[in-house]
């Protein structure tokens, strides 16, 4: 076609076009392959592009690449065969930018029936999709990481087509002690941590694979074509050692890890439901991320079944224990506590337990965890410090003068800013000395050494004990040791277990740091005689363990005390 012609037409069109339009409409006429033979002012001032520039080039100059090869095909499928198209389309400007018009493409036929021109009517639409991503945004990502969110995921099961023997592998992933970092270095830096979290798990994946944040700080992975057991656990690990890396942040090096659960599955049926089979998926791998949470954590678990009774037993556990207190399920059980060189009774630790009509007896270590995730801790806690107040008291006016009595305290009444206050009114109100009450808390409650030590003076200058519990298990720094107002450290019960080479090796360093630091040292899970003989060696000064006695009802301890020097474990009665 003879340019010259074309153009003069294109311009006659393209007036009666406009005449029929409003101004602010973006006008183009190309030929039936493409080429812009005309471009009204609006065009180039949205596409950044001159009228020398444009006239004569192919239309695609302005492709953002946003739209696949399939969306063309159609576009031009329906235009040759001369039907109006109509559509949303995303450009690029000359600059790099980019912006939405919606546009219709009006086929003008020659003699034949077949279109020799193509005109594109266009109004900018860029706002309006603008703020149409920035809902999706809010919809469907995490705000915080930016990482899809549950809603996306399952737009995204829903969306995605299973066939026959496709397998699938989700990984449940929830970071280990991260209420630690929030209680301790606040929520800005637990934030950050998140984010750094996001980033690393990002670098672990591949483009194929989805993974979303589902709130707080648990986070879930599809992995697509994971073929066998081994590849998902490679994945697991990979993803466990970028995340046990310290991070960095506010000049603070914050600790964490991650337990993750794993469950695969294959399509065996064409007629399966996606979003059903993924969800099964995603519960599975649920239980096994409890289970490996269960272990320590800083693990991945594959689910089993032995595992969904485990989860069965939880939400049992959840449903019982809100009622607990109330209805006087709680009781309090004491284990003696012998010093090492004279095998005296010199005090007793206090120790939660509960018995429950429906469950029977449930382990602390089962119970405690949800106490404190439902916000019931500081309650039970304030209630076992005053049983043991005014049992102590009791003790001591019948003759057991006991020299100490100590009471494990939570992360989270340590934190509490009114714990001292509250402590000192149960003293007074008990009438018991300070000196008498000794509270164990474990190295992770000393994170944010700052906070920490600040509250540790107020419980000082009441004139407690402090006792370091689990000592060795934690992330102690010696450097911040030295500095706390620590009476004792007491001797985590896995080290007494093995006392193997390397096992002796680490008890024989905590003793000899904690008496060169002029700390008390405690031994616990004492239940053999060579662990007693070696621990004396070392001049360790105090223990307690099944070696003397099981934790016993308060009756008991007085026949114990006056029993004043124990020899043998058989004096207690063990049963």
């Amino acid at each position: 076609m003879n340019y010259q012609l074309a153009l003069t037409e294109s311009e006659k069109r393209l007036r009666d076009i406009e005449l029929a339009l409003n101004e602010s409409s973006i006008v183009v006429i190309t030929d039936n392959k493409g080429t812009i033979q005309f471009a009204n002012d609006k065009f180039c001032k949205i596409s950044k592009y001159s009228q020398k520039e444009i006239i004569g080039s192919k239309h695609n100059i302005i492709n953002s690449g946003h739209h696949d090869l399939n969306f063309f095909k159609e576009m031009w499928r329906t235009i040759s065969n001369g039907i109006v198209w109509r559509g949303e389309i995303k450009n690029k400007a000359k600059d790099g930018s980019y912006y939405w018009v919606h546009t219709t493409i009006v086929p003008y036929l020659a003699g034949k029936g077949e279109p020799y021109q193509y005109i594109a009517i266009r109004h900018d639409i860029t706002k309006r999709k603008q703020y149409e991503e920035q809902i999706e945004l809010m919809a469907y990502y995490d705000s915080l990481t930016s990482l899809p969110n549950r809603n996306l995921l399952n737009k995204w099961v829903m969306e995605r087509p299973l066939k026959k023997e496709d397998i699938i592998s989700v990984l449940f992933l929830d970071l280990d002690r991260f209420k630690s970092i929030n209680d301790n270095f606040g929520h800005d830096t637990g934030d950050l941590v998140l984010k750094e979290v996001a980033r690393r798990l990002r670098n672990c994946l591949r483009k194929s694979d989805f993974i979303s944040r589902q709130g707080g700080d648990e986070f879930i992975i599809i992995l697509d074509d994971m073929y066998s057991k081994q590849d998902s656990i490679s994945v697991a690990t990979k993803i466990s050692n970028q995340l046990a890396l310290p991070y960095r942040i506010n000049n603070n090096n914050v600790i964490t890890s991650t337990s993750i659960g794993i469950s695969m599955g294959t399509i065996r049926d064409d007629s399966c439901i996606c979003s059903d089979f993924i969800e099964t998926l995603i519960k599975h791998a649920d239980n096994a991320m409890y289970h490996a949470k269960k272990q320590g954590g800083n693990t991945h678990c594959f689910n089993t079944p032995y595992q969904n009774h485990q989860l069965e037993r939880y939400y049992q556990i959840e449903q019982e224990i809100k009622k607990a207190l109330g209805q006087e399920q709680l009781s309090i059980v004491y284990q003696p506590l012998i010093n090492l060189n004279s095998t005296e009774v010199i005090g007793v630790e206090a120790l939660l337990r509960w018995n429950n009509p429906r469950l029977g007896k449930v382990s602390p270590l089962e119970f405690i965890p949800l106490l404190e995730e439902f916000g019931l801790i500081i309650p039970v806690s304030k209630w076992i410090l005053k049983t043991v107040c005014n049992q102590l008291r009791i003790w001591r006016n019948n003759g057991v003068l006991l020299e100490k009595i100590a009471i494990n305290i939570s992360p989270i009444q340590f934190r509490d800013h009114m714990f001292a206050e509250d402590l000192k009114q149960i003293l007074e109100e008990a009438q018991i000395e300070p000196s008498f009450l000794e509270l164990e808390i474990t190295e992770g409650t000393l994170l944010n050494i700052t906070e920490s030590t600040r509250t540790l003076k107020e419980l000082k200058n009441l004139g407690v004990r402090i006792s370091i519990d689990d000592f060795g298990t934690g992330y102690s720094s010696l450097s911040y040791l030295k500095q706390l107002p620590i009476d004792s450290l007491k001797i985590d019960k896995s080290f007494i277990d093995e006392l193997d080479v390397d096992g002796k090796i680490i008890v024989n360093t905590i003793v000899n740091m904690g008496r060169n630091l002029n700390f008390t040292i405690i031994a616990e899970g004492i239940e053999k005689k060579e662990q007693l003989q070696y621990l004396k060696g070392l001049d360790c000064h105090e223990g307690q363990g099944y070696y003397w006695s099981k934790p016993l009802p308060s009756e008991d301890i007085a026949g114990i005390y006056h029993n004043s020097v124990i020899y043998r474990p058989k004096i207690l009665k063990i049963e």
